[in-house]
């Protein structure tokens, strides 16, 4: 047995002298010395042996298993010490190249006008909202008191994804969805992406965004939309930005109004941005909320009024900072978005 022992023993100095990873390494490791290697099978004849030498081999094969366990510990230093050295070398670093200019980063104009919307209204008593992308023609379009014939239910203005689930159009759908889950009294805004087949010029995207408002209570009135729409403008704008309503059709509120103001670049003096008429594009969308979409939340126009307002954040930015092409906004040019 004594012979088998010696026999391990160089066996195994061969084996770990000849390793080149650590890998090999354990292996070695787990064939001499494992549980099931090749020691453990030795020992397993040394109750076969008269009894004055069991204590002799024992102590023997103690020795080889020490003497190899010391040859195999230096090797794995040695490896890990040249990979290192290797690794050092590789990925070597100098710390005295010039870094050049660094860039930082800074708010999209884009998620820059949201934050400040909803900060906005936070601040005047309103609570956000979110909700899916992915709508039904329910939320979206019937419980919105929308015709069955209106042009926007169209194909042709609509992402369907089946008969009954689209791309959301507008972020009114949230007004459903918090009408039917917190009833009234109510204040909320919401804001997100928004699809409709949409880009006949500069100022209209497939895919933009918008931010809806929400008031429902007692004696909710159309002077308290105007009122809170003339604060929002002249704190997002400043004071002397003059605001004109104007009549207009919305399903969902009864009366409706579409809100302008005055032209960012010439201050309602009239220029070539505003084609002279002092006046910036459309803002935004409002009026009150219809009995119909009330009763389809299951709130009791009787009891109840209120207002709502919806409006491009896109547009928004565009008057705020005087951008002209909404296109602008999408395309992730640094030599645009680094001027905000």
């Amino acid at each position: 047995m004594k012979e088998l022992l010696q026999t391990l023993r160089a066996d195994a100095l061969k084996a770990i002298e000849g390793a080149a990873s650590e890998e090999e390494l354990e292996k070695i490791r787990l064939q001499y010395f494992g549980k099931k290697g090749e020691l453990t099978q030795i020992l397993k004849g040394l109750g076969k042996l008269p009894k004055d030498e069991r204590p002799v081999i024992g102590a023997y094969a103690n020795e080889v298993r020490e003497f190899v366990q010391g040859i195999w510990d230096e090797k794995v230093e040695t490896l890990k010490k040249a990979a290192y050295e290797t690794r050092m070398e590789e990925e070597y670093l100098d710390v005295t190249l010039d870094a050049g200019d660094l860039r930082i980063g800074h708010r999209h104009p884009l998620l820059a006008t949201k934050e400040e919307l909803e900060d906005l209204f936070v601040e005047m008593g309103f609570t956000v909202v979110d909700g899916p992308e992915i709508e039904s023609v329910a939320n979206n379009f019937d419980a919105l008191n929308s015709p069955k014939n209106h042009p926007s239910r169209d194909k042709s203005d609509t992402f369907y994804i089946d008969d009954d689930t689209l791309l959301r159009t507008h972020t009114s759908p949230m007004q459903i969805r918090a009408m039917k889950k917190y009833g009234a009294p109510l204040r909320i805004v919401s804001s997100g992406r928004v699809f409709r087949f949409d880009d006949v010029d500069d100022t209209h995207s497939p895919m933009f965004h918008q931010f809806e408002g929400l008031v429902v209570d007692k004696g909710v009135s159309l002077a308290n939309l105007i009122d809170t729409l003339n604060v929002f403008v002249h704190e997002m704008f400043g004071d002397d930005m003059q605001i004109r309503y104007r009549p207009h059709n919305f399903p969902f509120t009864e009366p409706s109004t579409e809100v302008d103001v005055t032209c960012h670049a010439c201050h309602g003096e009239g220029c070539p941005a505003c084609n002279f008429t002092g006046w910036s594009m459309e803002l935004l969308g409002a009026g009150v909320v219809h009995p119909n979409v009330l009763k389809n939340c299951g709130i009791d126009p009787d009891v109840y009024s209120g207002f709502a307002f919806g409006m491009g954040v896109d547009r928004i930015a565009m008057v705020k900072y005087g951008i002209t092409d909404i296109r602008l906004m999408f395309e992730n040019d640094a030599r645009f978005l680094t001027q905000f």
